[in-house]
């Protein structure tokens, strides 16, 4: 009986001391209580904890994502939308996120969906689908600063998706296209001044050089022969026309004196007339 009391009592002893023995990872710290009050932090590595008067809390030290749930919020310009995110964040002081938050994790989420709602309910949605990376930031020094007595580093925050209803995707997608409508449009405004420019300086290059004019022409030509389309559209030099149109009126000022005659035939006065009648009557009445 006796030595069945001492096995116990050495087992006992040895499931003591060996309980007294933690391995903590290179990421993991211990936040170690003695008789309730904080004693120190230790690790990485084998650690002693005394039973009953010491108590030991692991803290893991690693990078955490959180996921944000999705929120319902409306825009400052009155849309009503639905975000989610991912806050990315660690603990860098494991006595403050033991000593000064029940639950670092709890409360680091329910801060980030507050956040969430009060900082992107303050912009527009204009903002929300083009300035994220504004936002991110906002939302990442907002977190950090709140979270800085729970020793608690947030690293980086990301919206996720940001979900709207039918009636206002089919709107924005009108805006869209209305957007780049008007962007072709100023393009090919654009493109047509800077085309008339061009041609109004190979307009005053063209003037300014007769023999580059021929060997333009010369140039039209050649195309032309080239071309095998069955119409062909002959170009006329300008020089050539001002000649003929310079020939034209000088043939017809030459033949304006020639009609003048003809067209002014004398007159014909009434006794000559009266002269003549009588000249063609018969004797016998001339003598009655």
């Amino acid at each position: 009986m006796i030595t069945y009391s001492i096995a116990t009592i050495i087992v006992l002893v040895l499931a003591i001391i060996i309980s007294m023995f933690k391995v903590l990872r290179e990421y993991e710290r211990a936040v170690v209580f003695l008789l309730g009050r904080f004693y120190e932090v230790k690790g990485p590595g084998l650690i002693i904890i005394v039973p009953i008067i010491q108590q030991m809390v692991r803290v893991d030290l690693r990078t955490i994502v959180l996921d944000v749930p999705t929120q319902d919020l409306i825009t400052r310009d009155n849309v009503s939308v639905r975000v989610n995110a991912v806050v990315y964040f660690r603990v860098l002081d494991p006595k403050m996120a033991i000593n000064n938050v029940e639950n670092y994790l709890e409360a680091t989420s329910q801060l980030s969906q507050t956040t969430l709602r009060s900082v992107l309910g303050q912009h527009e949605l204009d903002e929300l689908l083009s300035a994220r990376e504004e936002l991110n930031r906002d939302l990442q020094s907002i977190l950090d600063q709140h979270t800085d007595n729970w020793g608690i580093k947030v690293a980086n925050v990301e919206i996720k998706h940001v979900d709207l209803d039918d009636s206002m995707v089919r709107a924005l997608a009108r805006q869209a296209e209305a957007e780049r409508s008007r962007r072709a449009k100023v393009i090919h405004a654009t493109g047509e001044l800077e085309a008339s420019a061009k041609l109004r300086e190979a307009a005053q290059v063209l003037n300014q050089s007769p023999n580059a004019v021929q060997l333009r022409y010369m140039q039209t030509l050649t195309e032309i022969a080239n071309d095998r389309t069955s119409t062909i559209v002959f170009p006329m030099p300008i020089d050539l026309v001002d000649k003929v149109a310079g020939m034209m009126s000088t043939q017809n000022a030459s033949a304006s004196p020639s009609a003048s005659p003809s067209a002014t035939s004398p007159s014909v006065s009434f006794a000559d007339e009266k002269r003549e009648a009588g000249k063609g009557k018969p004797e016998s009445d001339q003598q009655n």
